[in-house]
């Protein structure tokens, strides 16, 4: 019989899903999360069970892997942002953390960028591919790499987020694991303010294919976006 969810000490998967959300997790990541935390697979979570999966979501935004040895290492509380910010990012990554890329490395990866003819200052995806396949990391690596350095999905990488997927692919060939979100120490200084533009929301379509949305935002638009970040 469903447990009666009226109970307190419950939570349904429903309930549940909503607020893992939040974690700016993706849904693979969480549904791996949910299956070790649901240990009977009744789709309910009790108090216990609550705090495991509360706990793996913390160990994947600190790129640990999301499993049950991580339970006991020690890992900054789980961060969750309201989803109806635009940038998800902009709110985990406080600006006092120092830019876990160090000084010397970004001048190799600047001069990796420069090397591959970036125009305006972005490198589009397909100048980052050859780059990325050329470090003989499997390809669902390299694509967590992409997913996680476009950190304002615009299909293109600015020099701060070139930096952050060499870093994370240098991570990857030391074999540590890429992380399923982005550690706020990475998130690039110049990304770390949220963006204030009216109308910032439409700028990140979801939904539309990136060929529809690129016809049908103004040009003025993706240059209003960009310029908070460089003041």
């Amino acid at each position: 019989p469903q447990v009666d969810s009226a109970n307190a000490g419950r939570v349904l998967a429903s309930d549940a899903a909503v607020f893992l959300k939040k974690s700016g997790l993706t849904d693979l990541v969480l549904g791996k999360i949910w299956d070790l935390a649901d240990t009977d697979g009744k789709g309910i979570l009790n108090k216990q069970e609550f705090f495991v999966a509360l706990r793996l979501v913390a160990c994947a935004q600190n790129g640990l892997d999301v499993s049950l040895s991580s339970l006991n290492l020690p890992v900054p509380p789980p961060r969750f942002t309201d989803t109806s910010s635009p940038l998800l990012l902009s709110g985990t990554a406080s600006s006092d953390v120092p830019w876990a890329v160090k000084l010397e490395d970004k001048a190799k990866y600047d001069a990796i960028f420069d090397s591959l003819n970036p125009v305006n200052g972005l490198l589009s995806g397909d100048k980052v591919k050859p780059v990325l396949l050329n470090s003989k990391l499997p390809v669902d690596i390299l694509g967590r790499v992409w997913e996680l350095s476009d950190i304002d999905r615009d299909g293109m990488l600015d020099r701060d987020e070139f930096a952050v997927a060499m870093s994370l692919v240098y991570c990857a060939l030391e074999k540590e694991p890429v992380p399923m979100s982005l550690p706020a120490a990475l998130v690039p200084p110049s990304k770390r303010k949220p963006i204030s533009v009216p109308g910032a929301m439409p700028l990140i379509p979801s939904s539309t294919s990136t060929k529809e949305s690129h016809q049908s935002l103004p040009p003025v638009g993706i240059l209003a976006a960009k310029t908070p970040l460089t003041q």
